[in-house]
Formats: structure tokens, C-alpha cells, sequence
């Protein structure tokens, strides 16, 4: 079972009740532990990022699941919506995770919080491996059917995070005065993207090239901060040279 938090765990019931009631989903599944209910999404998008959303195979997500095909059917009305209803409460999911470490890591100084969105995005990207391999595939196939239900919506989430990490960087002034500051944001979203994905999707390091024996992720990552600190920080005006050596000297 994915570990959730309490509110993650509120969250998440909250939105079956919600598609129970739009017929999307059975009463029978509501009533599913949340292990079991999270079992089924996961076999469900391991499935699709696998075999393709068309060619889905409800013996294998029954398999992956635990569960008996006949009981798939009586969690879903009707079989071409069980993926839709996976998808869509793995965004809400996802969106409401990232919601939940804006104003944390907005407090804290740039370099920091660049440095726990990226080690943390990992981190709960391999916890949650089935709604990467999902997401990555949809993302970059360029599915029409997610794009706009999943891809888009998670994308605007991250970017608010980094906004919201600038923000608070801007605030405390760390950032250079007449920093284009939506350009920097989208600037630093498709590199956190570039890096993030690179370290989970082993495939697109083969094109990106940021990964090899002597160059390990934490070290790669680390250089990458420092550089987009360095072009964001406010400039510091050095201390004159000698200045107290000119003083002793008087």
C-alpha cells in the first residue's frame, strides 16, 4: 500500500464518494479498503503505461491486482471507463500532494527548496512508480485522451510550485532586481522536468545525457541548483579590495 498522510487519505475517499455518485464507479469498490481500492488504480495505469491506454487487459489488471476479473466488473459499470476513473483520481491525487508542499517549501531559501522539490519529486515518484510510467507515457506519446485530463493539469501544478518557490524567494529578496520572473518560471520548470525525468525514466537519460557512473544524480542535480541560483540571485556588490589593509596603513 502507498503510504498516505491523513489528509491525503480524507482526500482520496472523498473522491471515490464523489464518482460513486456520477456512476463512475460502483458502490461496491467505495466500500473496498483503501489498500485494495489503491491496488486496483495502480494495476490499472501499470497496465495502460505498459500495453497502451487502447489495449488494456483486464485479466492482467485483475492479476496485477489480486483480484478476480469478475470483481473488476463489479467495481466499474462499464469497462471502457475503468482507466478514465483511474486517471483522474490519480491527478486529483497527485495535484493535491503538490498543493500540500507549496507553502513549505515557498519558506524556505531558494537553494534549499530547490533541493527538497527535486530530491522529494524523486523520491515520491518511485513511491507512486505506477503513475509515472503512466503519466511519462501519455505525456510523452502525446496522448489527446490525457492530455488535457492529466497531463496538462499536473504540469500547471508543478509550475505553480516553482512560482510559488520564486515567489518566496523574491519576497525575501534573493532574486535579482528586474528579474523577468514568469520567464524565469517556466525557465526553471522545464529544467526541474528535464533532471526529474531523466533520473526516473532511464530511457530518456540515453537522450538528455546527464547521468553516468561519475556523474550521479545528487552531483548533477547539485551543479544544476547552483547554476539557476547564480543566474536568478540578486548580485551582491563585493567588498573593496585591501580595504582594511588600507586602513591599517594611514
Amino acid at each position: 500500500m502507498v503510504h498516505m498522510s491523513t489528509e491525503e487519505l480524507e482526500r482520496f475517499q472523498a473522491q471515490i464518494h464523489r464518482l460513486e455518485r456520477e456512476g463512475r464507479v460502483t458502490r461496491t469498490f467505495r466500500r473496498l479498503d483503501a489498500e485494495r481500492q489503491w491496488a486496483v488504480i495502480t494495476a490499472l495505469l501499470e497496465d495502460a503505461a505498459e500495453s497502451g491506454p487502447d489495449a488494456l487487459g483486464v485479466k492482467r489488471v485483475a492479476a496485477r491486482a489480486g483480484v478476480a476479473v469478475g470483481s473488476l466488473y463489479q467495481y466499474f459499470p462499464r469497462r471502457e471507463g475503468m482507466l478514465d476513473f483511474a486517471a483522474e483520481v490519480s491527478a486529483s491525487f497527485l495535484i493535491g500532494s503538490l498543493e500540500n508542499y507549496q507553502e513549505a517549501l515557498a519558506a524556505l531559501p531558494l537553494r534549499e527548496a530547490l533541493s527538497a522539490y527535486l530530491a522529494g519529486g524523486v523520491e515520491w515518484s518511485r513511491e507512486h512508480a505506477g503513475l509515472l510510467r503512466f503519466f511519462a507515457r501519455v505525456a510523452y506519446h502525446g496522448d489527446p485522451d490525457f492530455r488535457d485530463r492529466l497531463v496538462r493539469p499536473v504540469s500547471l501544478a508543478l509550475r505553480s510550485l516553482v512560482r510559488a518557490m520564486l515567489e518566496g524567494a523574491r519576497a525575501r529578496g534573493e532574486l535579482r532586481e528586474g528579474l523577468d520572473l514568469e520567464a524565469a518560471v517556466r525557465m526553471l520548470h522545464a529544467l526541474t522536468l528535464a533532471l526529474g525525468d531523466a533520473e526516473l525514466l532511464p530511457h530518456l537519460n540515453e537522450y538528455f545525457l546527464l547521468f553516468d557512473e561519475a556523474h550521479l544524480p545528487p552531483r548533477v542535480r547539485e551543479a544544476v541548483i547552483a547554476l539557476a541560483v547564480r543566474a536568478l540571485a540578486r548580485e551582491v556588490t563585493p567588498r573593496r579590495r585591501h580595504h582594511g589593509r588600507a586602513r591599517a596603513g594611514r
